[in-house]
This record gives C-alpha cells, sequence and structure tokens, in this order.
C-alpha cells in the first residue's frame, strides 16, 4: 500500500470514481467527459515497451562488491583502490534467446550483466555465463538473432534454422558444445559462473595497459539439469530461475560470487599462437591463472521489477578511468549497439531511471540536452556549449589513455585468414569431460537438432570429428548416420570457403 491510498491521475488530481464509466443515462453510451477512463486506457495501451531483441526475459537484485585483493599495479579504477573498499552493485541474469514471456529453464546460455555504482560513474560489465560466444564478427549478430528465434512462415522456433546457422560458422563448435553439454541448462542463476567473454583493458597510474578477462565465481557451487529435469519443471514452473532468485533473497541466503581477473601483457598478446582477442576462443588458465580481485553478494530485491530490472540498461561502452578496451571486432561492435537499443527502447535520456542513474558519482555533469523525458534540470541556464570563454564542460586530461597498439591499415580483413583453427580449443573441452559428460553431450545435441536436414546434422558431425575423432564418432552413432569418416579431411574442409567468408 502507498503512503496515501487514495487514487490520483498523472497530474496528481484526484480520482472520484475509478469503477464505473459516465454515460447518457444509466444504459446509454460513454461520455467523452469521462477524461480519467481516457486517460487510464491511454496510459494502459502503452504500458509494454519493446522488448530486448535478446536477454528479454530476466531476473535482477541489487547487492554490494568488496575489494578482497590489491590489483592496483594494473588499474587506477577508484572501484579498486583499496582492499576491503564495498561498491553498490545491481545484477541482472537472463536466458537470451527466449522472448519475455519464455521459460526460465531452457537450454540456452545465460546474460550476465553488473552495473557498479562507482564514484567516477557507473562501469557496466556486461558478459554471459559462458567464456566464450558463437561468433568472431559482428555482422552476424543479426543472423544469430534471426536464426534461433521464430521463423517467418511457420512462426516457430526452427531447429533447422537454428544448427544451419551454427554449423554454417564453424568458428561456433566451442560455444555449442557448452551449450550442448551438462552445463546447457543451469539450475539457478545462483548457481552459474559469470564471465566477461571478451577481453578488456586496464590502465594503471603510470599510464601501462595490460588485458584482461573477468571471471566470476558462484560460491553456491555449479548445479544444473538435464533435459528431462527440465522439460518437467517448465511444466509446474515457467517462472524457476527467477523464483528462486527471489526466494533465496527474501529468506537471507544471500547468493555469493567471487571475481577474478586474467592479465594479458601486449607482449604476450603479440605473441600468442592464436588471436588472444577471438571471442570464440578461450585464454588457458594454465598460462593466465585467476587472480582474485574481489567478491559481492545479492542482498536486496527490487521493490518493483518494472522500474529495475526492465528498465534496466547494461552498456559495455560503460567504463571508468583505469578499465578500456580491447580490439576485440565482437567488443567493439557492442559498444554501439547496446547504448543505441536501450536509447531506442527507454528514450534518448534513460540514463535518468534511477536503476540506471550514476547515483554515486562525485560529479555527474552530463553534457547532453534536452530530449524526451528529461527530469534532471537539463543543466539550468548554465553555458550549454563546448568550447566556450566561460570555464564550463573541462575535460579530465588527466584520464586521456595511451594509444594502444595499431594492428595495420583499415580495411575488411577476412578473419578466417588469420586464424582458421576452430577446432583445438572444443577438442580439448571435450576431452575434459567425463565419460558420462560426453555421453550427456551427444544425448543434448541429438535432442536439439530434431528435424534438422541430414545434411546440416553431417555438417556438425564433420565439425565434431576434427575436434576430437571419439566427439564424431559418438554423436554420428547417436543421430543414427552412417558416415564415411574417411572422407573427413581437415586441410581440405579449410580450403571450402565460399565469397561470403562462411563455409
Amino acid at each position: 500500500m502507498g503512503k496515501d491510498p487514495k487514487v490520483t491521475n498523472g497530474a496528481g488530481i484526484p480520482v472520484a470514481n475509478n469503477q464505473t464509466a459516465m454515460t447518457v443515462g444509466p444504459r446509454g453510451p460513454m461520455a467523452m467527459e469521462d477524461v480519467w477512463y481516457m486517460e487510464k486506457m491511454a496510459h494502459f495501451d502503452r504500458e509494454v515497451i519493446p522488448e530486448r531483441r535478446m536477454h528479454a526475459k530476466g531476473s535482477g537484485a541489487f547487492g554490494t562488491f568488496r575489494v578482497t585483493n590489491d590489483i592496483t599495479k594494473y588499474t587506477k579504477a577508484k572501484i579498486f583502490s583499496e582492499v576491503g573498499k564495498e561498491t553498490e552493485i545491481f545484477i541482472r541474469f537472463s536466458t537470451v534467446a527466449g522472448e519475455r514471456g519464455a521459460a526460465d529453464a531452457e537450454r540456452d546460455i545465460r546474460g550476465y550483466a553488473i552495473k557498479f555504482y562507482t564514484e567516477d560513474g557507473n562501469w557496466d560489465l556486461v558478459g554471459n555465463n559462458t567464456p566464450v560466444f558463437f561468433m568472431r564478427d559482428p555482422h552476424h549478430f543479426i543472423g544469430l538473432n534471426r536464426a534461433v528465434k521464430r521463423d517467418p512462415r511457420t512462426n516457430l522456433r526452427s531447429a533447422n534454422n537454428n544448427w544451419d546457422f551454427w554449423t554454417s560458422l564453424p568458428e561456433a563448435l566451442h560455444q555449442v558444445t557448452i551449450t550442448m553439454s551438462d552445463r546447457g541448462i543451469p539450475k539457478s542463476y545462483r548457481h552459474m559462473h559469470g564471465f566477461s567473454s571478451h577481453a578488456y583493458s586496464m590502465i594503471n597510474e603510470n599510464n601501462e595497459r595490460v588485458y584482461v578477462k573477468f571471471h566470476m565465481k558462484t560460491q553456491q557451487g555449479i548445479e544444473n539439469i538435464s533435459d528431462e529435469e527440465a522439460e518437467k519443471l517448465i511444466g509446474m514452473d515457467r517462472e524457476s530461475h527467477g523464483r528462486d532468485l527471489y526466494e533465496a533473497i527474501e529468506k537471507g541466503n544471500f547468493p555469493k560470487w567471487k571475481m577474478y581477473i586474467q592479465v594479458m601483457t601486449q607482449e604476450q598478446a603479440d605473441n600468442m599462437p592464436y588471436n588472444p582477442f577471438d571471442l570464440t576462443k578461450v585464454w588457458y588458465h594454465g598460462e593466465y591463472p585467476l587472480i582474485e580481485v574481489g567478491e559481492y553478494e545479492l542482498n536486496r530485491n527490487p521493490e518493483n521489477y518494472f522500474a529495475d530490472v526492465e528498465q534496466a540498461a547494461f552498456t559495455p561502452a560503460n567504463v571508468v578511468p583505469g578499465i578500456s578496451f580491447s580490439p576485440d571486432k565482437m567488443l567493439q561492435g557492442r559498444l554501439f549497439v547496446y547504448g543505441d537499443a536501450h536509447r531506442y527502447r527507454l528514450g534518448v535520456n534513460h540514463h535518468q531511471i534511477p536503476v540506471n542513474s550514476p547515483k554515486n558519482a562525485t560529479n555527474n555533469h552530463p553534457y547532453h540536452k534536452d530530449g524526451q523525458m528529461r527530469v534532471d534540470g537539463n543543466g539550468g541556464s548554465e553555458v550549454h556549449y563546448a568550447p566556450n570563454s566561460y570555464g564550463n564542460y573541462v575535460e579530465y586530461t588527466e584520464h586521456e589513455e595511451p594509444m594502444q597498439k595499431a594492428n595495420g591499415d583499415i580495411g575488411r580483413w577476412n578473419f578466417r585468414d588469420d586464424d582458421d583453427d576452430y577446432f583445438t580449443q572444443p577438442g580439448k573441452l571435450f576431452r575434459l569431460m567425463s565419460p558420462e559428460q560426453q555421453k550427456v553431450l551427444v544425448e543434448n545435441t541429438r535432442r536439439a537438432m530434431g528435424d534438422a536436414e541430414e545434411k546440416i546434422k553431417l555438417r556438425h558431425i564433420e565439425h565434431c570429428f576434427y575436434a576430437d575423432e571419439k566427439y564424431g564418432r559418438m554423436l554420428a552413432e547417436e543421430l543414427g548416420i552412417d558416415v564415411d569418416f574417411s572422407k573427413f579431411d581437415v586441410e581440405e574442409y579449410k580450403k571450402r570457403k565460399r565469397t561470403d567468408t562462411s563455409y
């Protein structure tokens, strides 16, 4: 109940009757004078905002991040300035392919987005629950969206569309293997890791840059469910992950994660045998060990889901001094797309929505002016242009970043010419699995491929065979397809490039 339960309209005017329409006589037509009805319905007609194209179904909570280890030799970011320092955070978890009404326990990767409310503004760490992704080039973003969502003719999900796209990108095999493994359906948001997936960079007080990947390790332990368990769960509860997170926090069972980084110098990046900024590959922990950074817990549920979770806006472009980007072209592609999606969904001034506002920034002095829903005073009567003669809008020149190493001339470089090894890391992942996990992997793949055409299934078998011979043979047997493996030649396969650079 509100502090004053009596109802008003949007202008604060008391509403005398919220139950009965104004009509001409007891059985006559409605009167245009029933202005409350018109305002009420006009607002209702506009209540539903556009859903996110990806990550539409999600849950979120507020919490606290605490530094546990000194990493100031890598970064001057104030959030990491001293051990024990605490920063307020908001996290949104989500499925990726499902729509806003989709079930939580579907086989899918999960979004994992953290907003840190620092004194230098909001830092958004936007990742997933997997350390890699399906693609290397951002031009394929739209293709992924269309392949995993509804077919334009049937308006149904299509296994054929999905697997045709995935198998047309051999670099997707690493992510596909993870998605089809026993980790493809987490038991809950509390029981999964998070990853930045992309490489970012850190800059220290001496303006020295290193590249980093972020890892968020659940302290509840990894727990997953099978296809069969998910099928039963979805039949009983389509909101299982959201319900689990909400109820755990309400009961005081606050979920916790530890944050780690991997660190790579420019020299190490230059000498990597593969592209260190390829989103389809990991950095091996044996070569780039995890370094503890801090820990965080989620300890407060939103008071209103729409206000905080549905309106939460994250973009990897939001980095604070001491944290920056890398040459990862997938990251570069996201730097524009995410913010632009929020400008469409929520408006150009979505930063003023409380969950998105830089509430702890010591100086919030935006250059932006005007636009729909401007409610922060709009800069008052101060000089609103730059440069000017009055000292307004002065740059933070101390935060000028060092130049990143140039990689060559600007052009449309075919990334497959740089590195066409899509199979080593998925093969290593397969060999890390126990025989039972390998069996689950191919069984999940068989179910997920459904009625995909045989030529698409054969393409995936071929990819798996190049990753590990046993992987390919097990999948062929599981799919019931008789395959002449003697015809598979990875070197010949690499020559099968079409003009559109896909295989």
